[in-house]
C-alpha cells in the first residue's frame, strides 16, 4: 500500500529542519518497499539493504535541500533504481536466488483448513508466475499493483513513457489472467476467490 502522499510531504518539511523524528518515521514508512523495489535489480538482500540505507543517509546528509524536491517518494525509487544499476555494473558477474518470503497471512482462512491450502496453492503459483514475468512487466506490475503508485509516477521512477507503463502492465495481466479462474482441485466446486485475486479483477475489466 502506497503511503499518504501529505504525510510524506509533511515529514519532508519537517526532516529539512533537521528533525530526527521525522527521519525516523519516514525511513520506517518508505524502507520496506525501497528495499524490495531493490531487490528487484540486484536479487541479493545485503546489498539491497546497502544500497537502500545509503540512500536515507544521502537524504540526511542533503536534508536542505528537501524542499526542492516535488515528489519525495518517487525520487527515492528513482534513486534506488540508479543505485541499484551503479550496483549491478560493478558486480555484473554475481547474480544470487532470493527466496520469495512474502506470507500473504491474509489469504488464510484459519476457520477452515481445507480452503487455507487450496488459497496458500492459489497464492503460491501467483507469486511464481509475477515472478517470471519479464524484468520491466514485473517492475510495472509491482510498482502499480502493489506499492500503488499512478503510471505517471512509474514512468517517472523507471524513465519509460507512460505509455509503455500501460503495455507492460497490460502484458502482465494477460499472463496472470489465467490464474483468476484457477481451481485448484477441478473435481470440488471453485471457492471464493483469495483478496490478492479479487484485487486484480479492476484491472483485469479495463484491459479485457
Amino acid at each position: 500500500m502506497r503511503p499518504d502522499a501529505h504525510h510524506i510531504k509533511k515529514l519532508q518539511t519537517a526532516i529539512s529542519q533537521g528533525d530526527q523524528q521525522a527521519f525516523t518515521s519516514l525511513f520506517r514508512l518508505l524502507y520496506p518497499g525501497l528495499l524490495n523495489f531493490a531487490l528487484q535489480y540486484v536479487h541479493v538482500k545485503e546489498a539491497a539493504e546497502e544500497i537502500t540505507n545509503d540512500i536515507f543517509v544521502k537524504l540526511w546528509n542533503r536534508k536542505e535541500h528537501l524542499p526542492e524536491i516535488d515528489n519525495l517518494s518517487t525520487y527515492l525509487f528513482v534513486s534506488v533504481k540508479n543505485h541499484s544499476l551503479n550496483y549491478l555494473k560493478q558486480y555484473s558477474h554475481i547474480h544470487v536466488a532470493v527466496e520469495n518470503n512474502d506470507g500473504d497471512s491474509s489469504l488464510v482462512n484459519r476457520d477452515d483448513p481445507e480452503q487455507q491450502l487450496e488459497w496458500k496453492e492459489i497464492s503460491f503459483r501467483l507469486n511464481m508466475a509475477i515472478d517470471k514475468l519479464p524484468d520491466q512487466c514485473r517492475t510495472v506490475f509491482k510498482l502499480i499493483k502493489e506499492d500503488g503508485f499512478r503510471y505517471k509516477e512509474v514512468a517517472e521512477i523507471l524513465g519509460i513513457s507512460p505509455r509503455t507503463v500501460e503495455t507492460q502492465l497490460f502484458r502482465a495481466i494477460k499472463k496472470l489472467q489465467s490464474l483468476v479462474s484457477l481451481n485448484p482441485n477441478p473435481a470440488k466446486p471453485k471457492r471464493p476467490f483469495p483478496p490478492l485475486l479479487l484485487s486484480l479483477s479492476p484491472i483485469l475489466l479495463i484491459f479485457c
